[in-house]
């Protein structure tokens, strides 16, 4: 039977802000959306993929889609992903990036010789022949949710002005959030063309920077404050959202104990390590049988070892 990890992150209370983002009029915005009816704050999917790619490159490892600080831009090793889609593909190495976040090339389809129609000969035209588009792709063993704030966005706006020319001088405004953000992932090893890949993804989940894309990154500090893992053969992660917040602002996981208590999610299967230690419900999954630290970084050597020894690694 397959294992599977999954996973649930908080971050440390920060100051969101997308300077140089998306705008409306003269105001910088955050995205949102309408969570539990009220307007929470949100970072993509695809920020987090961009922060666990360059969390990679940092560390020496090395990625098809590399980041370029001198230009601003990423540049490709192997754009057309020969490792993947050449004969022998078997037997070449590939970038950790493509095999865990997947990709895909697709190429349009094209008419052969002549786009016009062309005489068939007995006075008739007929189309030029086309050729079918093809599409490469490989589908991401990891999966990442958007990251959501814990508390509701409230509208704050921070106004600045900037000098132009000729005396001239413009207004704009930032929307500012400060709150924490929560996140779920989840993955299954064995479907990695090299397992042993999967141990680098915990240690660029427990090591991200700031998560916002390209230019408009703000300093946020996205590794996490808490981290919860779940490693099981139960296919389901069950507890993507699980973080909430108590009268006094301290982290909650209402919904994991309950889970725990009418044994869907057994207490053993998980491995929590930050803040949430010292709190009551750190110390109920504790008492429950989960494996329950302070430090985040205890918390993924244990995660570590527990897959490396499943999985013979």
């Amino acid at each position: 039977m397959s294992k599977h990890l999954f996973g649930i992150l908080v971050t440390p209370y920060g100051t969101a802000a997308n300077n140089r983002g998306a705008t409306e009029s003269n105001i910088t915005t955050l995205q949102k959306i309408l969570w539990k009816n009220e307007v929470h704050t949100t970072v993509s999917a695809e920020a987090i993929r961009w922060a666990i790619r360059y969390a990679w490159q940092s560390a020496g490892i090395a990625v098809n889609r590399k980041w370029d600080e001198e230009k601003s831009d990423h540049e490709w090793q192997d754009q057309k992903w020969l490792a993947w889609t050449s004969p022998d593909c078997k037997d070449k190495p590939s970038f950790i990036d493509d095999d865990v976040l997947g990709f895909m090339l697709a190429e349009a389809g094209k008419t052969e010789g002549n786009d016009a129609e062309a005489d068939d000969g007995g006075g008739k035209k007929k189309k030029a022949p086309r050729v079918k588009g093809t599409c490469d792709k490989r589908r991401g063993v990891l999966e990442v949710t958007r990251a959501l704030s814990l508390t509701p966005f409230a509208g704050d706006i921070t106004f600045n002005a900037k000098s132009g020319e000729k005396g001239s001088t413009s207004l704009y405004g930032t929307e500012v959030h400060a709150t924490r953000y929560q996140y779920g992932f989840a993955m299954t090893p064995g479907l990695l063309r090299e397992q042993s890949r999967v141990i680098s993804v915990v240690d660029a989940l427990v090591s991200l920077a700031e998560v916002a894309g390209n230019q408009s990154r703000f300093l946020f500090d996205f590794s996490p404050e808490t981290i919860i893992f779940r490693w099981t053969d139960d296919f389901s992660p069950r507890m993507l959202y699980g973080f909430g917040l108590d009268a006094a602002g301290g982290l909650t996981v209402p919904d994991l104990l309950r889970r725990v208590e009418s044994g869907d999610v057994k207490a053993s299967e998980l491995v929590v390590g930050g803040s949430l230690a010292e709190t009551p419900d750190g110390k109920k999954l504790e008492n429950a049988g989960a494996f329950v630290k302070g430090g985040v970084l205890a918390a993924a050597t244990e995660m570590k070892n527990r897959i490396k020894a499943d999985m013979g690694l």
